[in-house]
């Protein structure tokens, strides 16, 4: 048993475990009757919505290598066809967790069919010519919903949605993040996720090594919009009002920079980026009020562009290499090992499968005054 725990790659199931712990405590209090800030409750579920957003896109721009700018576009689909179903069920069966549970499947999959759909010209686009495509399907959803009549969608007042109870919707926001989590890693590291990750590298060495490039990019465009949407169902079910001015290009340069910040192609760095820049954006929100509003996207842009420089300045890799959470992890492991404590070696001579028992002495005589020996070329 202890065996097969030591084999375990505890840095894989880190995320989970931390936020596991994380709605575990804060769920149990709630769930308890302890009264947590309102303000604080509203936080976590814009965290919990911020980092499905970016573990979602993360599969299309870190793994797959293609620029979308549509995120929010697909976020936008699935806030309004979730909160229109919600709204539609809430007279039957209240709002309840089979509400929000039919509006996440019906949000998440309309906008996977958007997915679909934008991922049939991502086929032959790629670079600029991408992100045109994506930020012009942003566009085109948020003008349609904006315009839409009052009857369907609230038009450009926004579609009035029943908002869940605060003691439990963040609960369903991080378990819904667990599941984002456990979907998108285990893409990664599937057959498939290595495919996707090979047409990002080389799409022409992909396709000749025989690699469906077609399915594998629908496959990534469909399921980062389907978690896209799910968000937008938490949104609905967050807000009030959704409305479209909220899903615009801005938006989606903000989801944009929570992956790049993160790093490319890393889920854990997704995770703390999602959390870092919602929280920066909510307290400059509370702090900067009145005419100090006015500086938000001023201080903002200025603690992105200190954070990327030091993630990326070429004078500050020393002090990166040497002072970063890895290496603590390591030391920290180094320090606690114990030195008697030696595992299964499994190149030991006992364990390799040889053709000569180890225990056979392999000699040959030779004669010095061979002439073989003596370097003559003589025979022996």
């Amino acid at each position: 048993m202890m065996k097969k725990l030591s084999n375990i790659h505890w840095n894989h199931y880190l995320n989970y475990i931390v936020i596991g712990l994380f709605t575990l405590i804060f769920g149990s209090l709630s769930l308890g009757g302890m009264y947590l800030n309102s303000s604080l409750l509203f936080l976590m579920e814009k965290i919990a919505i911020s980092i499905i957003l970016a573990v979602s896109l993360s599969i299309v721009v870190g793994f797959l290598g293609e620029l979308s700018l549509g995120h929010a576009g697909f976020m936008c689909v699935g806030a309004y066809l979730g909160g229109k179903v919600a709204t539609l069920l809430e007279p039957s069966i209240g709002n309840s967790p089979f509400n929000l549970l039919i509006s996440l499947i019906v949000g998440g999959a309309v906008a996977a069919v958007c997915g679909v759909i934008i991922g049939i010209p991502a086929l032959r686009l790629r670079g600029d010519y991408l992100a045109i495509v994506t930020l012009a399907f942003g566009e085109i959803v948020k003008s349609l919903f904006q315009n839409s009549s009052d009857e369907s969608f609230g038009g450009a007042l926004g579609l009035d949605t029943p908002r869940y109870d605060k003691q439990y919707l963040f609960i369903w926001a991080f378990a819904l993040v667990l599941i984002t989590l456990a979907v998108v890693q285990n893409f990664i590291r599937s057959k498939h996720g290595r495919a996707v990750t090979a047409i990002r590298d080389n799409e022409i060495a992909a396709r000749s090594s025989g690699i469906n490039v077609t399915k594998y990019k629908l496959l990534a465009f469909t399921i980062s919009a389907f978690f896209a949407g799910i968000a937008g169902v938490l949104y609905s079910f967050s807000n009030y009002t959704v409305q479209s001015a909220k899903f615009g290009y801005n938006y989606s340069i903000e989801i944009l920079v929570m992956v790049v910040l993160g790093g490319m192609g890393s889920i854990n760095g997704s995770i703390i980026a999602a959390a870092l820049i919602t929280f920066l954006n909510t307290k400059l929100a509370t702090i900067l009020t009145g005419d100090l509003a006015v500086l938000q996207n001023l201080f903002y842009a200025i603690i992105l562009i200190a954070i990327i420089i030091y993630n990326n300045a070429p004078s500050l890799k020393n002090f990166r290499n040497r002072f970063n959470f890895g290496v603590l992890y390591r030391k920290l492991i180094k320090r606690n090992a114990d030195p008697t404590n030696i595992g299964d070696d499994k190149a030991k001579w006992d364990v390799v499968p040889t053709k000569i028992e180890m225990n056979e002495v392999l000699s040959t005589d030779l004669n010095p005054s061979d002439n073989y020996i003596k370097g003559k070329g003589g025979d022996k």
